[in-house]
């Protein structure tokens, strides 16, 4: 999945800070909100196939604006993501979604895991009997990117309205999964505990059929009802 700093099967869950205003935003951040979401105003909807190819570019720059880093940095980063995303947009029932209010805000994608063939090259090997299971019955949804600003990683994480929240729950709903799924690097706990923080978990069950080392951990999430 995609979470700024991922490799290619990992989360792309962007948006850390950096340069030289990031100590004067954290000491002026304003406690988080615990009521009503102050960004309810985002529109969350789908996008279709040609409309992606129509707004690679913009997708791109919003990747690169919320990755952080120098321009060098941003431009590495800006080619990778297009990459990935010109993949999966080739998968069957591809699906990517944006936020947006009078620009973009958020995005997430993904695609219906299939019950056999290659559906996502790197994941043979990493699906305990249970999730194969739930691929064969078209219940299970791989997420592969959510892309969002900071702000949405660090503040309220645990409410309904936390934006990477309402994309993933809307990738699920709109596909009928039960479960949406990932493949994280190991050694990228930030990403993990992003992805935690906003439900989803390790997979821990048929442990004896995966992998006690490899380059990657399983993380599932159930839908929200």
């Amino acid at each position: 999945m995609t979470v700024n700093m991922s490799a290619r099967t990992a989360t792309d869950v962007l948006g850390r800070q950096t340069g030289p205003d990031r100590r004067y935003t954290r000491a002026r951040r304003p406690r988080p909100e615990r009521g009503a979401s102050p960004h309810e105003g985002e529109r969350v909807r789908p996008l279709t196939r040609w409309q992606v190819e129509d707004r690679l570019q913009e997708l791109g720059d919003f990747y690169a604006q919320t990755s952080g880093g120098d321009p060098w940095a941003w431009n590495q980063a800006r080619g990778a993501f297009l990459r990935r995303l010109a993949a999966d947009a080739r998968r069957p029932g591809f699906s990517l979604l944006i936020a947006e209010t009078t620009a973009l805000t958020g995005c997430a994608y993904g695609f219906p895991a299939c019950g056999g063939g290659p559906w996502w090259e790197g994941f043979d090997g990493y699906l305990s009997g249970s999730l194969l299971r739930r691929a064969a019955s078209g219940r299970l949804f791989v997420v592969s990117g959510i892309v969002v600003p900071s702000r949405v990683r660090r503040e309220n994480q645990d409410r309904a309205w936390n934006l990477a929240r309402r994309l993933q729950r809307r990738l699920l709903t709109d596909h009928g999964a039960a479960l949406g799924v990932t493949l994280v690097n190991r050694c990228d706990d930030e990403t993990v505990q992003a992805l935690r923080s906003w439900g989803w978990r390790c997979a821990g069950d048929d442990t004896s059929r995966l992998p006690l080392t490899g380059p990657f951990r399983v993380l599932v999430l159930a839908r929200e009802i």
